[in-house]
């Protein structure tokens, strides 16, 4: 009897994929829910809600609402880790950091720079795309500047997001000629004194 109770356990081991399927199942709910509340209006418990899970399981996938959001828009942890990274350090570079954090996300190797720029294509053409983008950028940058002193985080957060969108898409899908010219260091340094001041209030 003894044998056939060990033999009975077995089967525990097959929660493998159970957690893969899991994550799948809170990928597809994520998914919907971004498309149809957006960026901003999108929490973890609703998510988790959808997918029939605890909210617990979904950050132990996922680490936070934004890592849910890069994962349904298949954005490399690496580029996450540029956007974030970028706030490390002293605040007297801290607009040549975000700048070259961006540009090396958005024009990087193609593991990274062609799931951003899909997103930023599909924003461009989707309202509701747009807003995601836009906001999922702004939290980045929001997070970022949180601890640093001077009011109106999310202000300088959204202005900063705005400039940084607003470069890329000129350099990449519009085409700008001076832009798409422009030496990427001539870029750093003409575009980054405007990001430490949105950034870096005195």
């Amino acid at each position: 009897m003894a044998a056939q109770d060990d033999t009975s356990t077995t089967p525990r081991v097959g929660r493998r994929p159970g957690s893969s399927s899991t994550r799948t199942t809170v990928l597809a709910a994520a998914s919907a829910r971004f498309a149809s509340d957006g960026f901003a209006a999108t929490t973890i418990r609703r998510v988790a809600t959808d997918a029939g899970v605890d909210p617990s399981q979904v950050m132990q996938f996922f680490g936070s609402k934004d890592g849910l959001f890069a994962a349904v828009m298949a954005v490399p942890d690496t580029a996450l880790a540029r956007f974030d990274t970028a706030f490390d350090g002293p605040d007297e570079h801290l607009g040549e950091r975000v700048v070259r954090a961006y540009l090396d996300a958005w024009e990087g190797p193609p593991a990274e720079s062609e799931p951003l720029m899909a997103m930023l294509r599909g924003a461009i053409a989707n309202d509701n795309a747009t807003t995601q983008l836009r906001d999922f950028i702004q939290s980045r940058l929001e997070h970022g500047a949180s601890g640093r002193d001077g009011a109106d985080t999310t202000l300088r957060a959204g202005a900063a997001a705005a400039m940084l969108v607003g470069i890329v898409t000129a350099r990449r899908i519009v085409g700008v000629p001076a832009l798409v010219d422009a030496d990427r260091e001539a870029l750093v340094a003409t575009i980054a004194p405007a990001i430490q001041a949105v950034l870096v209030t005195g």
